[in-house]
């Protein structure tokens, strides 16, 4: 079997598992509960200066008969004593010493803040702390949180003052709420940061009770925006995810988070840049024995390939990862439609017809039956009807051969930039 043990930034753990920081963290009951099923680590639910929540709590989004597609939430960092939670990571860690805990921390952006906390949780044998820069409701509105990681001064100055205290690893945690996150992701590594961690949850209202005109969730009436999180959230995630892995300024280890919910989503983190993922919302759907699916699935996909280290995939597909700027013009792929599997249900037809290239035609045989065909000449290769079609196999892509050489929008334009306007149509 292919090795799944990770170390990120100098945490080690026996498979690339983490439960992320959140209600399925929040006590030692819990973690050990996760641990005895197979989590790797857990990032433990956010310390701080105790708070009061609300009920309720949490909203989920469905979508086309899928429950839990998305899932929002308004709790916020532990309401438990810190005592009780340092007592319960150190009994939790003794219990359980080749399994990584981390510490995620939020305090006011104040450097005697950050050293106090820090220094008290030092000798409770966490294998780390992750700072939380990313919760988008309630605490940012006291100032930390997400309001602190959308500054990138504060999330530099921050990350220096817990690595002044700290003796473990510190993983900066990121907010998604920001037009561009490889700027914090800079600021966290120029404040010292050994690891990132992406995304927390995006701004969201999960929705409106259309009967009652409550938010959902509402607390005796009144609505705020939550957390969003699930596999809704997974492209946008992945991509934050991809942009820093490629960013050679971010040559720290990055933690992903956001929509993972089976092992081919864990393999697609690991294959853009991430050393490890966090899960969550997976989790509180199915329970902590999803873990077991979770291990089987890579460590199969592993041994078929012939990898013998999940280390292996790390960051294999950044390379693949540009702007599109980089991207071939000439290449060329058209639709093509098998119609001894294809049911004739026109819904390519349909959405090409009304909202694409109309390349694809209803014709006839001689007995008069109906058939679908795609005028090559006219595709574009946009893929909209292989994505419409419920029938796999029905219809393929196909990379077409092309007599012309690859060529790039960046290289057209520098091409461009050094000819006469007579010579333009040899670059058409």
């Amino acid at each position: 079997m292919a090795d799944l043990s990770i170390d990120l930034a100098g945490i080690k753990s026996p498979n690339p598992f983490w439960l992320a920081s959140a209600p399925p963290t929040n006590s030692g009951y819990q973690v050990q509960r996760a641990f005895e099923a197979g989590w790797g680590g857990a990032v433990w639910k956010t310390l701080g200066e105790p708070i009061l929540n609300v009920s309720s709590r949490f909203a989920a989004v469905g979508f086309n008969g899928q429950r839990v597609a998305g899932f929002n939430n308004i709790e916020l960092i532990t309401d438990r004593p810190l005592e009780v939670n340092l007592k319960e990571i150190y009994e939790t860690k003794k219990r359980f010493p080749d399994h990584a805990i981390i510490a995620s921390v939020m305090v006011e952006p104040q450097q005697e803040k950050w050293h106090e906390i820090i220094k008290r949780i030092e000798d409770v044998g966490v294998d780390g702390y992750e700072l939380n820069f990313g919760c988008p409701h309630g605490m940012a509105e006291r100032g930390m949180g997400a309001a602190s990681g959308q500054v990138p001064e504060l999330v530099e100055k921050q990350t220096y003052w817990a690595k002044e205290a700290a003796s473990k690893p510190v993983i900066v945690k990121l907010t998604p709420n920001i037009t561009d996150i490889t700027v914090t992701a800079e600021a966290a590594v120029r404040g010292g940061a050994d690891a990132i961690s992406m995304i927390n949850t995006i701004n969201s209202l999960a929705g409106v009770d259309i009967h009652s005109w409550n938010t959902i969730p509402h607390v005796g009436g009144k609505g705020a925006h939550g957390g969003y999180c699930g596999p809704a959230v997974k492209p946008i995630a992945l991509n934050m995810v991809a942009e820093c892995a490629r960013n050679k300024m971010i040559n720290v280890p990055i933690s992903g988070i956001g929509g993972i919910s089976n092992w081919q989503d864990t393999v697609e983190f690991l294959l853009m840049g991430s050393t490890g993922v966090q899960i969550c919302t997976a989790a509180m759907h199915h329970g902590f024995r999803i873990v077991e699916d979770l291990i089987d699935g890579l460590s199969n996909y592993l041994d078929e390939k012939g990898i013998s280290s999940v280390m292996d995939i790390v960051g294999k597909s950044v390379p693949r990862y540009s702007d599109w700027g980089n991207l071939d013009l000439n290449y060329k792929v058209v639709a093509r439609i098998n119609n001894d599997v294809c049911i004739n249900c026109n819904k390519c037809h349909i959405a090409c017809e009304d909202t694409s290239h109309q390349c694809i035609d209803i014709l006839k045989d001689t007995s008069g039956s109906s058939f679908l065909r795609v005028r090559e000449e006219d595709c574009v290769g946009c893929n909209l009807c292989s994505i419409v079609c419920p029938v796999d196999g029905a219809i393929d892509m196909v990379e077409l051969t092309n007599e012309l050489p690859p060529m790039t929008w960046n290289e057209r334009q520098s091409f461009l930039g050094g000819i006469s306007s007579e010579s333009v149509d040899f670059v058409k």
